[in-house]
């Protein structure tokens, strides 16, 4: 299914409240467990803030962002949980030469390691720096948050908004922006009048309220317009030879790619026949 026939309004979306976040990075743990992601060994105190992972990584899908401010002369702490926003029509998607990211009609965007070739083309094209390398491996593909879709499209919860006492709601994309707007007009000392992922990167399945400004808080400024209408822009000017050489190159590389990660696995089943004999 292509993203412009999906129903936005009706895709399954957060909605995260950092006046109601509290820090306990219990959504880093849950997600740290649901995808069976190894611990990192990290420093504490990074120089940005306080976060502990410092940043998102193969390894680390979702983190809590700590931002300290002064509020009445006081030192105090902000906290948002930083993740793949999900967008509605993804750049990742729209440069990924071999079609391993796609939009899906729950909501999340998913990844299809089979298909990568580790071009990176997706970490340069997404506006929120969300795609990581595989650093740790001989042959690196990406990684990054994948909203759950295994649990979203059995009718569960993420496990991260599952896991979280205060700070997170999930529910359609058209409910969480009702929400959005109900609280914001029940409380409007409490909010800043903006909802992050409402309009950023032509909307995202991910949608924030916050007490400060964003730019205070590191939220990226980002284009209102979807990503991919630049994307093609620019590449009406790429000459057409470029174009299929490139995409030549990338299907070999896919094989090869292929074929070194079916060696691989074969390499390793017949290593375990051999410790179980």
């Amino acid at each position: 299914m292509s993203s412009s026939t999906i129903d936005y309004g009706k895709t399954k979306t957060f909605l995260i409240d950092t006046t109601k976040c509290t820090g306990c990075r219990g959504c880093q743990v849950a997600c740290k467990q649901w995808n069976q992601l190894k611990g990192e060994k990290t420093t504490f105190f990074t120089g940005e803030g306080y976060q502990n992972p410092p940043q998102m990584s193969e390894f680390t899908f979702t983190r809590v962002k700590f931002k300290d401010y002064e509020k009445h002369g006081q030192n105090e702490f902000a906290f948002y949980k930083e993740m793949c926003m999900h967008c509605n029509d993804p750049a990742c998607a729209s440069v990924c030469p071999v079609g391993a990211f796609h939009k899906t009609p729950e909501g999340p965007v998913i990844y299809n390691a089979k298909k990568c070739i580790g071009c990176r083309f997706c970490m340069v094209a997404c506006p929120f720096g969300v795609p990581k390398y595989e650093w740790s491996k001989a042959f690196p593909l990406v990684k990054k948050c994948t909203g759950c879709y295994s649990r979203v499209k059995n009718g569960l919860h993420p496990a991260c908004a599952t896991a979280c006492p205060t700070a997170i709601t999930y529910g359609s994309r058209d409910e969480m922006l009702k929400e959005a707007e109900k609280r914001m007009a029940a409380k409007p000392d409490r909010y800043f009048k903006v909802v992050y992922g409402k309009e950023e990167a032509g909307g995202t399945s991910v949608l924030y309220l916050t007490q400060q400004p964003l730019d205070e808080l590191g939220f990226r400024p980002v284009t209102k317009r979807p990503l991919p209408s630049y994307t093609w822009q620019a590449l009406r000017f790429v000459p057409g030879i470029f174009l299929t050489v490139g995409g030549t190159l990338s299907l070999v590389t896919w094989f090869q790619h292929r074929k070194d990660r079916v060696r691989r696995e074969e390499e390793e089943r017949n290593s375990r026949k051999e410790g179980n004999q």
